[in-house]
């Protein structure tokens, strides 16, 4: 899926670029499948910003979708549609009985294909098995962490895992971060790399776009005051005045690990995305 670049005609198309939307197939999402996606702006239920530089932004429908896949019965997809809610595309599946659902949509995925969900199906882009009856090598993507739970990792545009090994009720799975991590194998994972391959090529062009997502602008450290930021005040321009940059309440910044290393979850990583 290649990008769509623009004439220079302004500063901001000078840069700009689009993708091309060719995988789009449905350009109106299904009605049973939508919700209110309500706004918070970053405040909590006591109305405290707790993460900041979030307002604003296009008003978006969440599209629910179908992370479990426990429906056996064979689907037809339907069309491919584009979720502001995500960098990955979607795909509208409709089974035998006239239920409708999505998934995400795999690369290769087009409509009319036959999506399957189950131990016996096929090893095709869309269809969806235990990690048990997965080849070894196989590329996956919205992989479980715990059976039935749906999936959690890999949901990304244009990421794919691999299934490394397979060993005592236990897989080995290599993770687009360079992690491997170790997941029951009785946890469903689907077949193929995640679509919209091309999303980390887009460029913005414009700060009116990052608005349109909901992203308010940031102000760095250094121009803010002593009371407002540890790397403010000075005259002129400053260095940080500590050993390493902080973040605005003090804490280390910049390369700093910040991962419990007693969290209950570390057993199951072999080896760290940051592993030489």
């Amino acid at each position: 899926m290649p990008t769509i670049k623009y004439k220079p005609t302004t500063p901001s198309r000078r840069n700009m670029s689009v993708p091309s939307f060719e995988e789009i197939t449905k350009f109106s999402p299904e009605k049973s499948l939508i919700v209110i996606n309500k706004k918070h702006a970053g405040r909590n239920a006591n109305g405290k910003i707790t993460v900041r530089h979030r307002g604003g932004g296009n008003k978006t429908k969440y599209r629910i979708i179908d992370f479990r896949r426990q429906d056996t019965a064979p689907a037809t997809v339907i069309g491919v549609e584009y979720d502001p809610n995500r960098t990955a595309y979607i795909a509208l599946l409709e089974n035998e009985a006239g239920k409708k659902s999505y998934i995400i949509a795999p690369v290769g995925l087009k409509d009319g294909d036959k999506v399957y969900s189950g131990a016996d199906s096929d090893i095709k882009p869309g269809n969806t098995l235990p990690l048990a009856n997965i080849p070894v090598g196989t590329f996956i993507h919205n992989i479980e962490l715990h059976p039935g739970k749906g999936g959690q990792l890999v949901r990304s545009a244009g990421v794919a895992a691999q299934l490394i090994s397979k060993e005592n009720n236990q897989a080995l799975i290599r993770l687009p971060s360079g992690e491997v991590r170790i997941v029951p194998m009785n946890c469903n994972a689907t077949i193929g790399q995640v679509g919209n391959i091309e999303h980390d090529t887009v460029k913005v062009g414009k700060a009116g776009k990052t608005r349109h997502k909901g992203f308010r602008p940031t102000v760095r450290g250094s121009v803010m005051n002593p009371c407002d930021h540890p790397h403010g005040g000075g005259e002129g321009k400053s260095p940080v005045g500590h050993p390493g940059p902080l973040t605005p309440w003090g804490k280390p910044a910049l390369g700093y690990k910040t991962r419990d290393t007693k969290a209950k979850t570390e057993k199951f990583i072999v080896k760290h995305r940051n592993a030489k």
